[in-house]
């Protein structure tokens, strides 16, 4: 079994900054693509960023120069380092990878979730 376990979220001012990060376990194979997403109330869940085994990096136009998303392979874990937060930062935030659990199986797994706050 795989599970995505996230950390870091928290309350922050506008204008501060927090880092995330997301740890993969269980019966891994190799993991592929590790991204975040977000979602705020009322709102659908949104790609904010995504890097690739390789480290090749994609980021939502809104977060640009502000985000940055890195990965260990050795641990398993993506980061989101988040500066410049601002209030519309505010979301629920969620870690996504493609994780092959068996030799011939591959699969998106999402972690629970973790709140960050921008406070104006």
């Amino acid at each position: 079994q795989v599970q995505l376990v996230e950390s870091g979220g928290g309350l922050v001012q506008a204008g501060g900054s927090l880092r995330l990060s997301c740890a993969a376990s269980g019966s891994i194979f190799s993991i592929g693509a590790m991204g975040w997403y977000r979602q705020a109330p009322g709102k659908q869940r949104e790609l904010v960023a995504t890097v690739t085994s390789g480290g090749n990096t994609n980021y939502a136009d809104s977060v640009k120069g502000r985000f940055t998303i890195s990965r260990d392979n050795a641990r398993n874990t993506v980061y989101l380092q988040m500066n410049s937060l601002k209030p519309e930062d505010t979301a629920v935030y969620y870690c996504n990878a493609y994780i092959k659990f068996r030799l011939d199986s591959t699969r998106g797994y999402w972690g629970q979730g973790t709140q960050v706050t921008v406070s104006s």
